[in-house]
């Protein structure tokens, strides 16, 4: 019963919302693809000004990050995230015809408006259907999407680029926001009527299924084990606000490489006298992110398997932070993107289990606003980290610096999950609210 149950949620849920959340990542992330081929160009970018552009999307996204998800409370998953995901495509298509840094800047702007709410609402979607202690597995399925998107995306990316001028004479980079912009208006017109708010509406499970998961999140949510419900308890929480400051640092590393690897790997050609058309910098790319995506899903398995401990948080984020600023004083570009490699999957073995933390004591209302919060506090990362990242480049003439300060968070995360370890790790004593 239990096993069929989770089998048919991992097999007919859990693939459609990380195509839609793989659609997301893409959407946000195809700036830094356009980047370094013609956009900065054309629209006469410094890497501070792309760095800004790429990273004022975040405050769009903060803005209506806590309010979105609380409406997604009220009016059910299904009408919201699918809602989200037909506004951020119609937005993601005008950049097809953006003219220069001020229209950049609003669409990035509006880009982020329009997207707010998707992936907390996501994550709260999964917790309404999966108990918890599956959910770490079910996490890691749902966040293969985002290194995948990478994976498959840099290249698609580069592939689009390439059919400069065939279509309607658009340059490369242009066809390219077009054409991964609208895959997001067709999924979620296909998520109105595919997704279900709840168990108790999927005619795919039998009534045993059905039942099953009913009473097993139903006892979830009852007497001691999760009680705090109320919004004003999440936004008073200590916990909350720790796990907050430790997202931050991972969303600071994932967005810093996310939209200046591409511009990285495209200077290797000067530094080592070789040449990459736009598909090879876009498969270069990808590399990093398919051992990302095996140890993402490895590290979760063990989490599965033997209940999530603090090192399962802390060594991620120690190699991570020990990796990234390596990789610049590395004498090959082979050697970089090998310990790149090794950032990228310290970052991405962490987060589907990070997420698994909130939902322990946190329920309702205060799960929705708590995991709202925490995504809003380490999206300020979003926005810090490109900016940072392209404003001190422009400062010192190299990644150097940035990789520092990368490596810097990374490391606050490490610290931040030892104080809570200290105080009765969160991992080991779920329903122990932060003191």
């Amino acid at each position: 019963m239990e096993r069929s149950a989770i089998r048919k949620i991992a097999v007919r849920l859990v693939p459609f919302v990380a195509l839609m959340f793989f659609i997301n990542y893409l959407d946000r992330t195809a700036i830094g693809f356009a980047a370094p081929n013609g956009m900065n160009t054309d629209l006469a970018l410094s890497a501070a000004q792309f760095g800004f552009a790429s990273g004022v999307f975040f405050i769009g996204y903060i803005l209506l990050e806590v309010p979105s998800n609380l409406a997604l409370h009220r009016f059910g998953a299904r009408r919201w995230l699918a809602r989200i995901m037909i506004t951020w495509g119609i937005v993601a298509a005008l950049f097809t015809w953006v003219q220069g840094f001020e229209q950049l800047v609003v669409l990035r702007f509006l880009l982020g408006v329009a997207e707010a709410g998707f992936f907390p609402g996501a994550i709260l979607f999964l917790s309404l259907w999966v108990p918890a202690r599956h959910r770490s597995k079910i996490l890691a399925l749902f966040y293969l999407a985002q290194p995948l998107t990478t994976v498959i995306g840099a290249p698609l990316a580069g592939v689009l680029i390439n059919q400069h001028g065939v279509f309607f004479g658009l340059e490369g980079w242009r066809f390219m926001f077009l054409g991964v912009a609208l895959p997001a208006i067709v999924v979620g017109v296909i998520a109105w009527f595919y997704l279900k708010d709840s168990p108790k509406d999927a005619r795919w499970l039998t009534d045993a299924e059905r039942d099953w998961l009913t009473a097993e999140l139903r006892a979830e949510n009852s007497g001691d084990q999760r009680p705090h419900t109320s919004i004003r308890h999440a936004f008073g929480s200590g916990r909350v606000w720790l796990l907050s400051i430790m997202y931050f640092g991972f969303i600071y590393g994932l967005y810093a490489l996310a939209f200046f690897l591409p511009t990285i790997i495209k200077g290797f050609q000067a530094a080592s006298g070789t040449t990459f058309d736009v598909v090879q910098q876009g498969l270069i790319t990808a590399i990093p992110y398919l051992p990302a995506a095996v140890a993402l899903y490895l590290w979760s398995r063990d989490v599965t398997r033997r209940g999530l401990r603090t090192w399962h948080i802390v060594i991620p984020a120690v190699l991570g932070a020990v990796s990234i600023p390596l990789a610049l004083f590395a004498q090959s570009p082979a050697l970089t993107i090998a310990i790149i490699t090794i950032t990228a999957m310290s970052i991405f073995s962490v987060l589907p289990n990070f997420w698994t933390l909130p939902t322990r004591f946190l329920s309702g209302a205060a799960a929705a606003a708590g995991i709202a919060l925490i995504n809003t506090v380490g999206n300020l990362a979003g926005f810090s980290a490109p900016y940072v990242t392209g404003a001190v480049h422009d400062l010192t003439g190299g990644y150097q610096v940035p990789m520092f300060i990368v490596g810097g968070f990374l490391a606050l995360s490490a610290v931040v999950m030892v104080v809570l370890a200290r105080r009765g790790s969160v991992a080991l004593n779920p329903d122990e609210e932060a003191r």
